[in-house]
């Protein structure tokens, strides 16, 4: 582990600079500068598929002191475009670390930046909203400052990005199912967690992890007794394809469950909108409360995306699959955070119950969606 002097700079599309110290590989990176509100597991964030093309900040002080390791990542590479910490460790201090977290970031070639004042620039964004930024460091940090805000604002908007296709997997991949088998389960990969897959799995699943291109008929293929859409990065209004897909998947009558862009998604294809949060929810301390049972969970989010429809009452879908309720809401800003369908078996929820990293309050969605698709196997048969 080495920790150097070498300059780097955060500019934001607005102008705003922030000079710290290089942190992890060197060079430049554009993306939405985000922040995540969790105190720990940064490895699970920084290996989320939804981060991609995002540059994360982390609220929590001080980071990198548990290391790394290969048990905990949720997919197969660091997805952050950038990464910003206040103050990283210089030692690792954990049983369970293989590495560094800045030897890790320097590997996968995460361009970051350390020593810069976090909480002026999570205040900043909470004011003005997301926005895109730059993190310069190496030979990119002695450039001239107006040339780096040109760069920053030339970069593409988070806001019409379909990032579904750079996350996904290629070919399908099986995990079979723990304990008693209920039959296959279609994942759409659109940025799938690893602890996602695990609860799947868990519930008597043989989970079919399948690319974000494919069709109906390849879905049927495989006999599905129910389908899963996955959390994933980019604007929901980019993924007309998804959408149009999901709509074949509830004119079947199959079972469907859907988290985080999954819920946005599950939204558009019911006839709601979705629009664009000012700065999102990101961390795993959001309270959310479950109308069906007037439980209040704490939860884990990473979404800048939400639906936009009715919070109380019950409403007819537009495009026609019946009533629909909201059935999650968050108790911070009332955004939307769950859809229930009440005449197809379908719902969602807006944030990650897998809690990988973060509170369990939210798990028993799976042990929820089991249910439903064993009634709606008992129906059939």
């Amino acid at each position: 582990m080495s920790f150097t002097t070498d300059p780097a700079v955060l500019v934001l599309e607005d102008g705003t600079r922030h000079t710290g110290r290089a942190y992890g590989a060197r060079g430049v990176t554009l993306g939405e500068v985000v922040f995540s509100t969790g105190m720990t597991g940064y490895q699970e964030t920084l290996t989320d598929p939804s981060y991609a093309g995002q540059i994360v900040l982390q609220t929590a002080p001080h980071i990198g002191n548990t290391g790394m390791n290969d048990d905990d990542p949720e997919s197969r590479r660091i997805w952050v475009a950038g990464y910003i910490v206040r103050d990283p460790s210089r030692v690792v201090s954990n049983w369970r670390a293989q590495e560094s977290l800045d030897d890790a970031l320097e590997r996968d070639g995460i361009v970051g930046i350390s020593g810069i004042d976090t909480r002026a620039v999570t205040r900043h964004i909470r004011s003005a909203g997301s926005m895109r930024g730059g993190v310069f460091s190496g030979a990119s940090a002695d450039l001239a400052a107006d040339e780096q805000l040109r760069m920053v604002r030339e970069a593409p908007q988070m806001a019409g990005q379909n990032l579904s296709a750079a996350v996904s997997v290629s070919e399908a991949q099986v995990t079979p199912a723990v304990g008693e088998r209920l039959g296959n389960l279609a994942v759409l990969d659109l940025g799938v967690k690893q602890s996602t897959v695990t609860n799947l799995a868990a519930r008597g699943f043989d989970v079919h992890v399948l690319p974000q291109s494919v069709t109906i008929d390849e879905i049927r293929a495989i006999d599905p007794v129910a389908v899963f859409y996955s959390n994933g990065p980019g604007d929901p209004a980019a993924s007309d394809d998804h959408v149009n897909l999901l709509r074949a998947v509830l004119d079947e009558r199959l079972p469907f469950f859907g988290i985080c862009f999954g819920n946005q998604l599950l939204g558009r294809a019911l006839g709601f909108g979705t629009y664009k949060l000012p700065f999102g929810h990101r961390g795993i301390n959001q309270p959310v409360l479950d109308k069906q049972t007037g439980r209040v969970e704490i939860t884990a989010h990473n979404h800048g995306f939400a639906v936009d429809a009715p919070i109380e009452g019950v409403t007819d879908s537009p495009n026609g699959y019946g009533r629909v309720e909201v059935s999650h809401v968050d108790l911070n800003d009332n955004v939307v955070e769950g859809l229930r369908a009440l005449d197809i078996p379908a719902f969602s929820v807006q944030y990650h119950p897998e809690s990988a990293a973060g509170p369990h309050d939210a798990n028993y969605l799976f042990d929820r969606f089991r249910d439903l698709v064993v009634s709606t196997l008992k129906d059939k048969n």
